[in-house]
This record gives C-alpha cells, sequence and structure tokens, in this order.
C-alpha cells in the first residue's frame, strides 16, 4: 500500500498534522439469479472487510477513483450509477501518527465483469456477498453499503 507521492510531498511540508483529503468508495452490487451481491475486500493492513474505497488523486474525478480503485484492488470492471452519499470521516491517526481526514464521496457501482481476486496487495480477499449475508463490517462502512442500497436516488449529504 505504497502511499501517493502527493501526499508524501504535502506531508514533508506539514508533518503528521491533520491532512484533509478527498476520497472515493466504490459499493459495487452484483446481481445474480435475482439475488443482489456486494463486493468486498478484506483490507490487508487491518484485516477488517470493507467496500473499496481510495484516494482521489489531484485532477481525478471521485467517480473515475471509485472505477479505478475496484479494478485496481479487486480486479473487476465496473461502472458508477450513482452518488449515494457525501461525508466527512472522523479523524484517522495512522501507526506513523499521520493523521487525515476525509470527505468520502460514496458511489453505488455495478459491476460489469471479471472475478474479484486480491490484485495490487491492499486486500487478502475480494469477494461478493449475498446483502443476506454480509461478513460483520464496521458501523461506518456498513453505513456506507446501506446509502448505496437505498432506493432513494437523492445524494445523502451528513
Amino acid at each position: 500500500m505504497a502511499t501517493p507521492e502527493f501526499i508524501l510531498e504535502l506531508r514533508s511540508l506539514i508533518g503528521s498534522r491533520e491532512l484533509w483529503l478527498s476520497g472515493a468508495t466504490a459499493v459495487v452490487l452484483r446481481s445474480d439469479r435475482g439475488f443482489v451481491e456486494v463486493l468486498l475486500v478484506k483490507r490487508a493492513d487491518n484485516h477488517e472487510w470493507s467496500p473499496v474505497s481510495g484516494i482521489v488523486d489531484p485532477g481525478e474525478h471521485p467517480a473515475s477513483t471509485a472505477v479505478r480503485e475496484v479494478a485496481e484492488e479487486a480486479g473487476i470492471q465496473a461502472v458508477v450509477e450513482r452518488l449515494s452519499w457525501v461525508t466527512v470521516t472522523e479523524v484517522i491517526t495512522y501507526a506513523n501518527g499521520d493523521q487525515t481526514r476525509y470527505l468520502d464521496h460514496v458511489f453505488r457501482c455495478r459491476w460489469t465483469s471479471g472475478e474479484p481476486h486480491p490484485a495490487d496487495g491492499e486486500a487478502t480477499q475480494a469477494r461478493f456477498f449475498p446483502i443476506d449475508a454480509l461478513p460483520p463490517l464496521r458501523a461506518d462502512y456498513q453505513q456506507r453499503v446501506l446509502a448505496a442500497l437505498s432506493t432513494d436516488p437523492t445524494t445523502r449529504l451528513d
């Protein structure tokens, strides 16, 4: 899980102080024989199941980030259907003391091709789960999945 170069440059200037970044979460759904499944990855850093997420590169559209991260982390192709939720995370303090907070864009995505597998080392597992048989998820990850599963077409803003 290499830290993007632009973050390393910023860290050289501000140290470990809180850094405000844009993030994208891709909640990828697949319909299989009438059942809806959700793509989850088991993160290599904390061994938790979560939707695919990543940092928006400078100048990159968050929807493009979501599609890119799905391909990079899970080795599948997906398309964005809609923006489900825009939220601000709590401050995250990493093991090295760096602090970050994210403006996170949660996208409902549709699987188009490929079988999930850990593709870039950021995940140890990648697979689809039936929505009624998800593994234990942290509360914030669970909220992202629920926002994407909602039939309300309005983007949640909180």
